[in-house]
């Protein structure tokens, strides 16, 4: 079998038995907004967030080293 296949397989398994552990239901409370929903999506919600927040700011920081040395080229010359 394939090497990818058996991966993709075993980790939807993986996936499927945390979100059969974590059904059970939060509550999340912020100033005045509040909301329910299961531990396991909540889980999922942060990584999403924690992803999306990583990756823009990799991408403000390699834009800024780059200006900066842009900068520093310039400079020299």
């Amino acid at each position: 079998m394939n090497l990818k296949l058996i991966l993709m397989l075993l980790l939807s398994s993986v996936a499927v038995v945390f979100v059969a552990q974590n059904v059970t239901v939060v509550e999340i409370s912020f100033l005045y907004w509040r909301a329910s929903m299961s531990s396991a999506l909540l889980i999922f919600f942060s990584l999403i967030t924690g992803l999306v927040l990583g990756w823009f700011m990799h991408g403000y920081l390699s834009h800024r080293r780059a200006k900066n040395s842009r900068n520093e080229l310039a400079y020299l010359r």
